[in-house]
């Protein structure tokens, strides 16, 4: 333990540091050298329970429950490592949360710390991409329901030790399961990515490269229907002089062969066929 001499007092006169809440809670747990950080949290939460409200040694031991617990902001950190804000701003943002999970847990409730501080550390990001990050327009309504939904999903998953699911939300909210879902999809939609941007995992391929063509022939469906169900109208002949000349692409000397009647005859029976086709009107002799 370090001593320090008060300014101005006897060389003997002196004042012993105060001792470090890592320290003395290692001591508490018997242990030397490496502490596990679950046993190390719940003792110092211990220690803070025990000091008054204005006690100096609080600010002390807070500072020893950060720190310790700067490795659970990391992993959650590590859950938007996609996007592009640099790591150290994602677990700044973090610890605001860390902080605040600190200051608002009670461990009367019987629930492990890295339980309770999870999902307000993870809010706090997902707040901070949301409000500052976002280069998606999002309607100001699902905005400001994702607030009441991603504060629902801290208190169920807490209080079930779990993420919570929709229903559940929904319920805890009393609002339609549709809502919940369109603010989850609006929660995740934080950047725009170009079409022509390369995908790594794509082996380098751009998104517009990976997307299907345009089928000239979808534009022809409807009509293809329609002339379709004239054609079961014609007659038998007619018919067969329509399919003869546009399905065989057979000339209409060849057609006049094929039937047994004259080139004429046939060139004036097509005429009247396509005119008939052309109207929509159904088939007269």
């Amino acid at each position: 333990m370090s001593v320090r001499t008060q300014q101005g007092s006897a060389p003997d006169d002196r004042v012993e540091d105060p001792p470090d809440p890592v320290e003395l809670a290692s001591r508490r747990l018997g242990t030397r050298g490496a502490v596990d950080v679950r046993a190390l949290t719940r003792v110092l939460f211990e220690r803070l329970a025990e000091l008054p409200p204005d006690a100096p040694e609080r600010a002390r031991v807070r500072a020893a429950l950060i720190e310790a617990n700067i490795p659970l902001v990391r992993y959650a950190a590590t859950r938007f490592r996609s996007r592009s804000e640099p790591m150290e701003d994602i677990v700044q943002v973090g610890t605001i949360g860390l902080i605040n999970a600190i200051d608002r847990f009670d461990p009367e409730r019987g629930v492990q710390f890295p339980t309770y501080a999870l999902p307000t550390i993870l809010g706090e990001i997902k707040r901070y991409f949301r409000d500052n990050v976002r280069t998606m327009h999002v309607p100001r309504r699902l905005q400001e329901l994702w607030v009441q939904v991603s504060g629902a999903m801290e208190e169920l998953t807490v209080t079930h030790g779990r993420t919570p699911k929709v229903p559940e939300i929904a319920a805890n909210l009393r609002i339609p399961e549709e809502d919940v879902r369109a603010c989850l999809d609006a929660g995740r939609a934080y950047n725009a990515a170009s079409l022509e941007a390369a995908q790594e995992h794509e082996g380098g391929l751009a998104l517009l490269d990976r997307l299907g063509y345009e089928d000239t022939a979808l534009t022809e469906v409807e009509h293809r229907d329609v002339v379709r169900h004239l054609l079961v109208q014609l007659p038998e002949r007619e018919r067969r002089i329509i399919m003869l000349r546009f399905f065989a692409n057979l000339t209409q000397s060849q057609i006049s062969t094929e039937l047994g009647m004259s080139q004429m005859h046939v060139s004036r029976l097509l005429s009247r066929i396509l005119s008939r086709l052309r109207t929509g009107n159904s088939w007269e002799e």
